[in-house]
């Protein structure tokens, strides 16, 4: 099992930055409001901080993602209080990996937190074991994480859950298994924003989870383009649109058909890995993405 999650821990969204990496902290003061109900908390493309977001309606606020462990769940509700007066809280987020989930413990007692049950067998199966990894990386990240537990579910949902925040309607989608089993998007459906998790951003997609499926992710990538999105705020990265749909579907119907092809010419996933690796070098120099889902599409392949 420690080998699975030292898998994860290397497949995570943003790559480790090559020296001396920002240290993984949401920075107070840089909440963006970008539609008439959305904030955001960018994060400045540090490696494990996500890009909060903040939605406000007349009666509520939903959180969507905390950042590492309590200090950060600290710092977004201090901007919460920036730009809400609302009593009424929920939290949601994108999917269980620490830099996402594991900052919910400091949020208020009567805060709402909402999961998808798929979102919840990935707790129940892989707990705190990446969390454990990230500790080992630096005496930050062990200081982040002391004491980290994952909130337990105040409203859990099967597929989809409406949320009424007051004048603005907030649509909850469980994915299915992309880059993790339990992948969580939000739809602000008034403002046209959609927060895409780790399943729709600019960097390549990674393939971090056993339960991983190149077929899947291409229908979550048809169900995000269903929903017209104008605004993606993808887990990492800068902001985008309906462009980074598009350039992940190219991206894993080209590694899915030629790692298709090559499997019914008999090659190993060893051989296809290297063949396809090395023939998408120049448009894909991630090679441990790529990896990845040369392996899943392998997997998948007939």
């Amino acid at each position: 099992m420690r080998s699975l999650v030292i898998a994860l821990a290397l497949a995570l969204a943003v790559p480790a930055a090559a020296q001396q990496p920002a240290d993984p902290l949401i920075r107070e003061n840089t909440t963006q409001k970008i539609s008439d109900h959305v904030y955001v908390i960018p994060d400045n493309s540090v490696p494990l901080v996500p890009n909060v977001g903040i939605v406000v309606g007349a009666k509520a606020t939903l959180v969507i993602d905390t950042g590492l462990g309590a200090r950060n769940g600290q710092t977004v509700l201090k901007e919460v209080a920036k730009v809400s007066k609302n009593k009424e809280l929920y939290l949601v987020t994108t999917h269980f990996h620490p830099e996402h989930d594991l900052g919910a413990q400091p949020f208020p007692p009567e805060t709402k937190m909402i999961r998808s049950k798929d979102q919840q067998a990935d707790i129940a199966e892989f707990g705190l074991q990446m969390a454990k990894m990230f500790s080992e990386r630096s005496p930050l990240t062990a200081e982040l994480l002391k004491g980290a537990e994952f909130r337990k579910a105040d409203i859990s949902f099967d597929k989809e859950h409406d949320l009424d925040l007051g004048g603005v309607t907030v649509r909850i989608v469980a994915m299915g298994p992309n880059h993790t089993r339990g992948d969580t998007a939000v739809l602000v459906s008034p403002d046209g924003v959609l927060f895409s998790g780790d399943v729709a951003m600019i960097p390549l997609p990674a393939f971090a989870s056993p339960y991983s499926r190149i077929s899947q992710w291409l229908i979550s990538l048809d169900q995000f383009e269903a929903m017209k999105p104008v605004r993606i705020v993808p887990s990492h990265g800068p902001i985008t649109d309906t462009t980074a749909i598009a350039a992940y579907r190219s991206y894993l119907k080209t590694v899915r058909d030629r790692t298709t092809a090559l499997k019914k010419q008999g090659q190993s996933l060893d051989q296809a890995v290297a063949t396809v690796t090395s023939e998408l070098a120049a448009q894909y120099p991630d090679k441990g993405r790529v990896t990845g889902a040369v392996r899943a599409a392998y997997a998948e392949a007939p």
